[in-house]
């Protein structure tokens, strides 16, 4: 595997052929690692072009692992509003059923002693917390940027999914995944203006891309970041 030096760091990546792309691209996906895509040419040019990106492609490995969880252990890192908090597994006689509390300085998962499954019921009581949690905290905001931006949709709902962030019906119903409450806010606004344009503007056209001017001035940077993240 190719890797280039980036100051004192790393940068492992794959070479992927597609004949058919008139340029080439960088994606960064949990499984996958650094891609490089397009017509085939020399590896000093591939690597100048992984070069060019590095710091962004470091950002994105830091968020792809970040939202990566295998199994969830005492000392376990989870990702949530952009941050990795302490985890701590208790185990608890008095409890039935595996619950999740986090005091914005670690997350505490009390869980039933003799549990057969526990990381199946780890995961499933955290999938429980960013559900409530994302709409919780992504609800206001997207409230938020309505009256701001001007643009209104008709529902709001949330979901887990595999492999998109949000989605914006015909019907101006929005769709946002679960998932979204372990970005930032600053990708997590990104994301609701995203949808928001989507509104007015159903596909991504230069009006499209003019609609996102007007509202986030630095959303081509934004998008840099969010662009190639894969659940």
């Amino acid at each position: 595997m190719p890797e280039v030096h980036y100051g004192s760091k790393k940068i492992a990546y794959t070479f992927q052929e597609k004949e058919g792309l008139k340029n080439h691209y960088i994606t960064v996906e949990k499984g996958k690692g650094v891609v490089l895509k397009g017509k085939q040419l020399p590896r000093e040019e591939a690597d100048r072009m992984i070069l060019k990106k590095a710091r962004w492609i470091l950002d994105k490995l830091e968020l792809v692992k970040s939202i990566g969880i295998e199994d969830i252990v005492t000392g376990s890192r989870l990702p949530y509003l952009g941050k990795k908090y302490y985890t701590e597994i208790y185990q608890n006689p008095d409890v039935d059923k595996t619950s999740v509390e986090f005091n914005y300085s670690k997350f505490k998962i009390i869980v039933p002693p003799n549990t057969e499954e526990i990381q199946t019921e780890i995961h499933s009581a955290l999938d429980t917390f960013y559900q409530l949690k994302a709409r919780e905290k992504i609800t206001p905001r997207i409230e938020k940027w309505s009256e701001k931006t001007g643009l209104k949709y008709n529902q709001l709902r949330f979901q887990k999914m595999e492999k998109r962030w949000g989605s914006c019906s015909n019907k101006n119903n929005i769709l946002i995944n679960t998932e979204a409450i372990k970005l930032p806010y600053s990708l997590i606004d990104y994301l609701i203006v995203h949808e928001l344009c989507h509104t007015k503007e159903k596909n991504h056209s230069k009006a499209f891309r003019a609609e996102l001017s007007r509202h986030l001035s630095n959303w081509k940077r934004l998008d840099e970041r969010m662009s190639g993240m894969r659940l």
